[in-house]
């Protein structure tokens, strides 16, 4: 019985969740560290919305046809920024869609005003402790790849800063990925 109503109130918050953002026309936007689970995060949610779920870093994957790591060593940071801009703002330009940005989209000015400004935001926040231990077991993430754990900290600290701007902070230290996505839509219903 306790699970049957715990379902019935997930499909219950996921009804209510879909009429509210088809009437906003608003995506639902996940931010955050790399190794946060945005992608699962957004896959389970648009699942649950069943709405269309777009991770920025495929999106610029399959644009490029190579991956980021590629991106970055054979054009460069800058290439892959001015690209992650231009395709994310594409994305952010549709509309009911649960869209998760890269680990570095929203340190772009243009990219966060329209994300703070038009959409709704959610920063998935996880421990650094558990933010180096996801990042270290993932070899496709330029950035991290030659830095020391002292500078991915400071890398951290210095995004939580702008992350921070989001509108909802997700503590997912000690959640599922049931109890996260539960809290997302719980969140989203009552704003």
């Amino acid at each position: 019985l306790h699970i049957s109503f715990n379902n019935f109130k997930l499909r219950h918050i996921c009804v209510f969740s879909i009429k509210k953002l088809m009437k906003s026309k608003k995506n639902l936007v996940l931010l955050g560290m790399m190794g946060s689970g945005k992608s699962i995060i957004g896959k389970l949610i648009s699942k649950k919305l069943k709405l269309k779920f777009f991770d920025i870093d495929n999106v610029i994957e399959k644009e490029a046809h190579m991956n980021i790591a590629e991106i970055f060593s054979k054009k460069g940071e800058n290439f892959f920024r001015n690209l992650e801009e231009k395709i994310t703002i594409k994305y952010l330009n549709t509309s009911n869609n649960v869209i998760s940005l890269g680990g570095g989209g929203f340190m772009n000015d243009k990219i966060r005003k329209e994300v703070i400004t038009n959409h709704y935001s959610f920063w998935l926040n996880l421990n650094i402790s558990a933010l180096l231990t996801r990042i270290r077991k993932n070899k496709k993430r330029p950035i991290v790849l030659t830095s020391s754990d002292s500078k991915i900290v400071e890398l951290i600290n210095n995004r939580a800063k702008v992350y921070v701007k989001a509108q909802f902070k997700i503590n997912c230290n000690v959640l599922t990925k049931t109890e996260i996505v539960k809290k997302i839509l719980k969140l989203y219903e009552h704003n």
